[in-house]
């Protein structure tokens, strides 16, 4: 039997425990032994990718962005969810706003979440600044730093700056269309109360990434077994309504063009990495 294949996930949830305890116990009854090692951030998780310490990583989209950045553009997205894909972000202000366009928010107090965000910040500062409006200069940013490092795969800094704007801090926020549409149906949002003002370019989300030189030979019955779950089976079915998921996708990297041209923007791996 071949050795396990070694793979990351971020530790953002206590579920993510189970969900991968799942996952592991399929592989495992189809031969195809794997093994998960758990991070407490994604930064230290693409140490372990880049040091081969791991086969691969469920990685955020920033963190898949930093991945290639870090190896010179030699990492493969092979795998996301359905819900992985096409996801946008919007900008939300209450009903009665007089704001009708970007523009209208030059001067105003908008609320996004952690500062490693990209659905509830980066993202939307993107969409922001190609409107020629810059934090700082053109409206006063109100952040929510909540677990940073986790990219916001939490509901922390996202509902905690829609929060603000609730209690009138602040003129608008940020956030994913999947928290809109939750958010409105279990009524932490009033949708007669708030409305949506402006709305960013698609982008994928999460990925399974590995390095370059991770074996075909390894990578191709892993995917096969991946691709074997079935939201038809009651098992899979509970990790993947833990997960979020209906399908697993083969990977893509032509949705990380908003990511990519928002942390440009907003210059943030040059600020990460102190050279700002």
């Amino acid at each position: 039997m071949s050795s396990p294949i070694v793979v990351g996930a971020v530790l953002y949830d206590p579920k993510v425990s189970v969900i991968w305890d799942i996952i592991r116990e399929f592989f495992e009854a189809n031969d195809c032994p794997m093994d998960v090692k758990l991070f407490a951030d994604y930064d230290l998780q693409n140490d372990a990718l880049m040091a081969g310490e791991i086969d691969m990583a469920w990685n955020s989209p920033l963190a898949w962005l930093d991945a290639q950045r870090r190896s010179g553009g030699d990492c493969r997205a092979i795998a996301m969810r359905d819900t992985d894909r096409d996801r946008v972000s919007h900008l939300v202000v209450p009903s009665n706003s007089s704001a009708q366009s970007l523009e209208d928010l030059r001067g105003k107090r908008i609320a996004f979440g952690a500062e490693d965000s990209p659905q509830a910040r980066l993202i939307p500062q993107g969409l922001l600044a190609r409107a020629g409006l810059l934090p700082g200069r053109d409206y006063e940013e109100k952040r929510h730093d909540l677990l940073v490092g986790l990219h916001g795969d939490h509901i922390g800094g996202e509902k905690e700056a829609f929060l603000t704007l609730s209690r009138g801090e602040a003129d608008a926020s940020a956030l994913i269309d999947l928290n809109w549409q939750g958010w409105t149906k279990d009524g932490t949002i009033d949708p007669v109360n708030y409305r949506i003002l402006a709305t960013t370019d698609r982008y994928d989300h999460c990925v399974f990434t590995v390095r370059g030189d991770f074996p075909e030979e390894r990578e191709r019955p892993w995917l096969h077994v991946l691709h074997l779950m079935s939201y038809d089976n009651p098992s899979h079915k509970e990790m993947m309504d833990l997960e979020g998921l209906k399908k697993w996708e083969p990977g893509r990297t032509s949705g990380f063009g908003a990511l990519a041209e928002a942390c440009e923007l907003t210059e943030f791996f040059s600020r990460k990495d102190g050279t700002l």
